[in-house]
């Protein structure tokens, strides 16, 4: 048996592990996706989603500063408005008395400078037909109409202080003119968070329970279909381009290739959307007492780590980072 290679050496104890590992999982690499409801005074579970609420404003701001105790990296934000308060434009959406407004301005105020403060800057949520866009009169979404609504959008939350802007609506163009239309009004240290890459995903399920979508159909005339790879590089190029200061890839755990390949390519940082259908998956297993939830929770993030996410946004952000401290 001489000359045999023996990996295992440096498996043996658990020191060992940890000197030789080449991918962590930090506190700061994490992103805590939040929701906060309009016309609700305590927070509500999501039944598909169990630990994650919507939240009210006060259990928002508490929520929030106990992400920041626990060392997140950031608060992704989300809106969710009445139902009689949707419309064909998602009007809402750049009301700066709307839900989202009101809750970026709570979590500006309860923990800005203490972590980086992100904002879903697309219009589903406040749509009454459920798209990412306003739609023409056949019943399309109509892109550069959209983008108009983008821009409305945008000042609104730069407005509030938001530091990052997450331009998911997979819409062309939508990073260059929401970043024409910041530096017009002044905001120009308002960074964008690009969903470059965002898919047609079956795993968003959960996460339309959320934020109550009025979706009926799909997006697929504008999210990628899962099929496509190169087309990801594309859209990355594009946004790049365009001025992204970080790109998002929306799935991660059943695109960990396409994110691999972002990493590779892109000159900015990579983000990484841990979805509500990957949380629920793992959630139920464990549940059901099939999985070890914690140790899944660590290699599922691990994972998205090795494939190049320098930031990866999950609803275990909190309760994995008192974990990893």
């Amino acid at each position: 048996m001489t000359g045999l290679d023996r990996p295992r050496r440096l498996r043996r104890t658990p020191a060992l592990r940890r000197l030789v590992a080449e991918t962590t999982v930090e506190p700061r690499h994490l992103v805590l996706p939040m929701f906060v409801a309009d016309g609700i005074d305590e927070p509500r579970e999501i039944s598909s989603m169990p630990g994650v609420y919507q939240h009210s404003m006060d259990s928002l701001r508490k929520a929030a500063v106990e992400a920041v105790t626990a060392g997140v990296g950031g608060l992704m934000l989300f809106g969710v408005p009445k139902p009689e308060d949707k419309d064909a434009a998602g009007s809402g959406a750049s009301d700066p008395d709307g839900i989202l407004n009101r809750g970026l301005r709570a979590l500006v105020q309860e923990v800005g400078g203490s972590t980086v403060v992100m904002a879903d800057t697309c219009l589903d949520e406040f749509t009454d037909h459920g798209h990412c866009g306003v739609l023409s009169p056949d019943g399309a979404v109509d892109n550069d109409a959209t983008l108009d609504r983008y821009i409305d959008m945008a000042l609104a939350q730069a407005e509030t202080g938001a530091d990052l802007l997450g331009t998911s609506g997979m819409m062309d163009g939508q990073v260059a003119a929401v970043r024409a239309g910041l530096d017009a009004a002044g905001h120009i240290d308002t960074g964008i968070l690009a969903y470059a890459a965002k898919y047609a995903s079956a795993f968003y399920g959960p996460f339309r329970e959320a934020v109550g979508s009025s979706l009926q159909g799909d997006r697929r005339t504008y999210q990628q279909d899962p099929a496509n790879r190169r087309e990801a590089v594309r859209e990355l190029d594009l946004d790049l381009a365009e001025g992204a200061d970080i790109v998002m890839v929306k799935p991660a755990m059943s695109y960990l290739d396409i994110l691999r390949e972002v990493a590779d390519r892109s000159t900015v940082p990579v983000a990484a959307y841990q979805i509500s259908g990957e949380y629920a998956m793992i959630t139920a297993a464990a549940q059901n007492g099939w999985i070890d939830r914690r140790g899944a929770i660590v290699e599922s993030l691990t994972g998205i780590r090795r494939a190049g996410a320098d930031i990866v946004l999950t609803y275990w952000a909190t309760e994995a980072a008192h974990w990893l401290s």
